[in-house]
């Protein structure tokens, strides 16, 4: 058994150690906001906070996530209004959304660590996030925004 805290819930969950974490989230818990696509930590879709700190939960075990705060797309906001995603609606963001989840979650860590983010920063912070629609720079305005937001920016 391993015990998790998945968006400030306590579960004990009877999995292998080694599974991904991203199926203990999706297939375990029925949490199927956190996708999956390239299962080798290459694009980010399934980008989850592990303690604050985004993880990609397709190659990480859920045995790293035992007694640790494990926060998805689902529990970043109970009303979906955190200032990333106000931001994400207001700029218009998604086009296909596949990927926008992930690009979230990176984008809210980024903002916890660096509340006034440059280009350099959100490029580096969000270059594991890969968007098939080509929506970066819209990503930028929006991370922009929600910096903004998140200082008490005008609504």
């Amino acid at each position: 058994m391993i015990s998790l805290t998945v968006n400030g819930k306590r579960h004990q969950i009877d999995v292998q150690p080694e599974m991904p974490l991203l199926w203990v989230i999706r297939e375990t818990l029925g949490l199927t906001g956190t996708k999956y696509a390239c299962g080798m930590a290459l694009c980010g879709a399934c980008t989850v906070h592990l303690d604050g700190a985004p993880v990609r939960a397709c190659v990480t075990p859920a045995s790293a996530a035992a007694g640790k705060r494990v926060t998805t797309i689902e529990g970043l906001s109970d009303k979906g209004d955190h200032p990333v995603q106000r931001a994400w609606t207001e700029v218009d963001v998604p086009q296909c959304g596949y990927c926008q989840p992930g690009q979230i979650m990176s984008a809210a860590a980024l903002l916890t660590s660096t509340p006034s983010p440059t280009d350099a920063d959100i490029d580096g912070a969000m270059s594991g996030n890969i968007c098939r629609c080509g929506t970066y720079q819209r990503i930028r305005a929006a991370i922009h925004r929600a910096a903004a937001l998140g200082k008490g920016g005008a609504r």
